[in-house]
Order: C-alpha cells, then sequence, then structure tokens
C-alpha cells in the first residue's frame, strides 16, 4: 500500500472537467438531459464524502494502480499537485451516484486512504 500523504485540492473543478462529464453523460442519458446534468454541477454547492462511501454509493469496482490514469493520478497526489473535486449525479431511479468526472482521481486517492474526505459537486 502506497505511504499516507496529504491530498490537496483546488476550490473548484477544472474548467475541462465539465465537458468529460458531459461526454460521459452523453453515455448515460440523451444530449439534452446530459447538458442538463453538467449546468445543475456548475451551480452546486461543495460538498465533501469519504472515499469509501463515494464508491459504495456508486456501485463501481476499484481500478488497480496498474491502470495509467490512476497512475498519473497518484503521482500528482505524491508530488502534491492539487486535484480537481470530484463530479456526482445523483441517480434517483437506481439508488446510485453516477461518477461524472474524476473516477480515476477516486481509484488513486483510495489507495492511499479510504477515509479520505474527498471534495465534490453533487446534482
Amino acid at each position: 500500500m502506497p505511504q499516507r500523504v496529504d491530498i490537496t485540492w483546488l476550490k473548484e473543478p477544472e474548467e475541462h472537467d465539465y465537458p468529460a462529464a458531459e461526454s460521459y453523460l452523453c453515455l448515460l442519458y440523451d444530449e439534452e438531459t446530459a447538458k442538463q446534468h453538467v449546468e445543475h454541477l456548475r451551480r452546486a454547492p461543495a460538498s465533501a464524502f469519504k472515499a469509501k462511501d463515494i464508491f459504495r454509493a456508486s456501485g463501481l469496482s476499484l481500478l488497480g494502480i496498474s491502470n495509467t490514469h490512476v497512475e498519473k493520478d497518484q503521482q500528482k497526489i505524491r508530488s502534491g499537485h492539487a486535484l480537481s473535486p470530484l463530479l456526482l449525479i445523483r441517480d434517483a431511479a437506481h439508488g446510485k451516484v453516477i461518477i461524472a468526472d474524476g473516477y480515476h482521481r477516486l481509484c488513486a486517492i483510495y489507495s492511499y486512504d479510504e477515509d479520505a474526505v474527498i471534495p465534490c459537486k453533487i446534482a
């Protein structure tokens, strides 16, 4: 297990996170619904949840350290680079949370500390 490090965060998601979230959401919803979700995310207040709780709510599997995107995010963590908050959508119909942007960051953080509190926007 990687050594414990302090994880730093940006105050707001990076601008390119929103189009990335929309692209992913277009796979799950029609284009107009995806755009509406992203607009709600842009206006959503900051929240924070533990890494393990986000995983449980999403129902997703943890990507291993062999994933190149996870490894890149782990390098950012080790170098003290501030990470972008996650973008999450509540899917009430299925009782899950959709990680619209930040899945690889979440996996990288979890590998350091499953109890890490992760800033996010949730709509």
